[in-house]
């Protein structure tokens, strides 16, 4: 199958496309390298460095490529920014959205999976939300995922595009882009590897839901693959409350013993409570038994199980 991976040189896209490839599928990437990379690709999968803002761009390669299926990972994916500026967040997640929906259709596309968002879709929650909560976004970055599920169910039954939403919970591992203000696992590793000080947002009793990125990937592999309805809505995630405390005290010990290992003297200091961040959510946890019971499938992968694996990719990364 021939797939079109938009952000494919990022840090969800770049495993789906490693996942494609074991499959047996070929992906085709976009991406505009604003915070993908080419280094997180085989270097004979093809890429072509197109903003999906671009809707020509966008347009001539569907032309081009003649994809069978299409992943749409691109996305500004900070809420805090999204919460500065919902303008550009707009641009990026509801009108490259629509540029990618209408190359797909021109160019037959047969099924389209689209990157939502779990982790802000449901509001403030306690217990793991099923799909069928009340959406309650409060930040720009989850009005436009919403607002993007309301266009892929339009495009569904105005075109007869399969669509699939995977709304995802706070994705973590290998590759994820430390800079700026998403990825607090990735933030934490790069800051605590370089002995540099880590701030926790407010009194980190942030409640979130961690799941890997190859778990992730494995969802994505399922929306192209499996049998679906014109329109469907799975979250992804593991179910398994964690506060941003809770999560910092793993972290800090892994880059610890990285950094023992490899005779560094570097000591990761001690964190500090920063100011909380705007637009952030107390609690936020999604229910994963619809994917499970619609294509069996469920995380592999544990907090305790990940989180070494991604310390150890950033070590790989940082220390020689």
């Amino acid at each position: 199958m021939r797939v079109i991976v938009t952000g494919g040189a990022g840090f969800i896209g770049s495993h789906l496309v490693d996942a494609l490839l074991s499959a047996g599928h070929q992906p085709f990437v976009i991406d505009d390298l604003s915070s993908g990379s080419l280094e997180n690709l085989p270097a004979d999968v093809p890429v072509f460095e197109v903003d999906v803002r671009d809707a020509q761009a966008v347009a001539k390669v569907f032309a081009e490529v003649k994809p069978e299926a299409v992943s749409h990972q691109a996305a500004q994916m900070s809420v805090s920014r999204s919460v500065r500026e919902p303008r550009f967040d707009a641009e990026v997640n509801v009108l490259g959205l629509i540029n990618t929906l209408d190359a797909s259709v021109a160019a037959g596309v047969n099924r389209f999976v689209f990157a939502s968002s779990g982790g802000v879709m449901y509001g403030d929650v306690t217990s793991p939300a099923p799909e069928d909560s009340p959406a309650d976004p409060i930040s720009p970055y989850g009005i436009a995922k919403w607002v993007g599920e309301r266009y892929l169910k339009f495009y569904s039954r105005e075109h007869g595009l399969k669509c699939t939403a995977l709304r995802y919970a706070n994705v973590y591992g290998p590759r994820q882009n430390p800079h700026g203000e998403a990825g607090v696992v990735a933030i934490f590793c790069t800051r605590m590897l370089q002995g540099q000080p880590w701030t926790i947002n407010g009194d980190g009793k942030y409640v979130r839901d961690y799941v890997y990125v190859t778990d992730v990937a494995r969802a994505n592999l399922a929306a192209l693959e499996g049998a679906t309805q014109s329109f469907v809505a799975f979250n992804v995630g593991t179910s398994v409350p964690v506060d941003v405390n809770q999560l910092a005290d793993p972290i800090r010990q892994g880059c610890q013993q990285e950094l023992d290992r490899r005779g560094q003297s570097v000591r990761v200091p001690e964190g500090q409570h920063g100011p909380a961040r705007a637009g952030d959510l107390r609690s936020s946890l999604v229910s994963y038994a619809f994917i499970e019971r619609t294509w069996g499938w469920h995380p592999t992968v544990s907090l305790a199980q990940g989180v070494p694996m991604t310390v150890e990719w950033f070590a790989n990364q940082l220390l020689t």
